[in-house]
């Protein structure tokens, strides 16, 4: 039987960063972890008229749950994240626009003399038996249901170097990726920094477009449960995602370009290690057979994806040998 951790943080219990938290639990590579996420808004968005430059209070946004100290992780490992359930704890979720945040509207770093949009909450009817999320239009009497989706906008860990990054950040050890794939089946792998990893994870969405355009998503309260692994002596210069049917890799930067960059090279260099070819070959290949799906283009950096099918990809195992074997214990979880 697997070793199972349930842990449910109190208000003031929350990580607001990556780095430079004292972990909360200890745990050992294999440990199923049951948690609880608050949602990006630490809850406080709750009808059409809580406003976020009223109810919450920067820089407390996106709080993180963790970090979790995992025992014998060291710089130069990778830890495996395998997401075995990700359930809304609540009824609806929240969604907002808020000034000077969001891709089709002024922001501090793209300075243009118009006014901001205006301050708008949606609330989001959640099903979880019919598995919906049900749009409301605020403007008129539109309604219209979308499937649940739900998914982790943020996992990480600790960064190298000293650092510690604000939980709004992405970058390499992770962090607020925002990307979809994060969902039920991934499993997600983040190079370690620091002894123990110190791994943390948050910003629940029941469901959330590609690019995050207005900044926002579904934002929604999370009853989690995620297995960690270690992987010895292997490094993962950037967070990669393995699904039964995709290899990925995510970069994160500004300008957009090299955010792309950065996770179109990783995926080169982690097919031409895994399946025995060139650069230059995997380079080819991948050009013909890749899919670049954007995660955000809205926070301080930009997340971009670049995955693969792995029937694409030349015969090869798992490719660090945990996948499988992970989604075999999530089963055995789940009974």
């Amino acid at each position: 039987m697997s070793e199972v951790l349930t842990y449910t943080p109190g208000d003031g219990d929350y990580a607001w960063t990556f780095g430079g938290a004292a972990p909360v639990a200890r745990i050992r590579p294999g440990t199923v972890l049951a948690v609880y996420t608050e949602d990006c808004f630490a809850g406080r968005v709750r009808s059409v008229n809580d406003l976020v430059s009223e109810v919450c209070e920067f820089p407390f946004l996106n709080p993180q749950t963790g970090p979790f100290y995992v025992e014998g992780a060291e710089p130069g490992d990778t830890l495996a994240v395998h997401f075995v359930d990700i359930e809304p704890a609540r009824d609806w979720a929240a969604s907002t626009t808020v000034p000077l945040f969001g891709a089709l509207t002024s922001t501090h770093q793209t300075a243009t003399l118009q006014p901001p949009l205006p301050e708008v909450v949606w609330i989001w009817d959640l099903d979880r038996v019919a598995r919906t999320c049900t749009f409301r239009a605020r403007d008129s009497d539109v309604a219209v249901e979308l499937p649940l989706d739900p998914m982790h906008g943020t996992v990480g860990v600790a960064p190298a170097n000293l650092e510690v990054r604000s939980a709004l950040v992405p970058d390499a050890h992770g962090g607020n990726m925002d990307t979809p794939e994060m969902r039920v089946g991934a499993t997600c792998y983040l190079g370690v920094n620091v002894e123990g990893a110190l791994v943390s994870l948050g910003d629940g969405h029941a469901r959330q477009g590609e690019g995050e355009t207005c900044g926002v998503a579904v934002e929604a309260a999370m009853n989690s449960v995620v297995i960690v692994e270690l992987i010895k002596g292997r490094p993962t210069p950037w967070p990669r995602i393995e699904t039964d049917t995709h290899l990925m890799s995510l970069g994160s930067a500004r300008p957009l370009e090299d955010a792309f960059r950065v996770a179109q090279l990783d995926l080169v260099q982690w097919v031409s290690a895994e399946c025995g070819l060139s650069e230059l070959d995997a380079y080819q290949l991948l050009s013909q057979a890749v899919e670049s799906p954007l995660a955000n283009v809205v926070d301080t950096n930009y997340t971009a994806v670049a995955k693969v099918r792995k029937a694409h990809l030349p015969p090869r195992a798992d490719a660090y040998g945990v996948h499988a074997a992970l989604r075999a214990q999530a089963a055995a979880h789940r009974g």
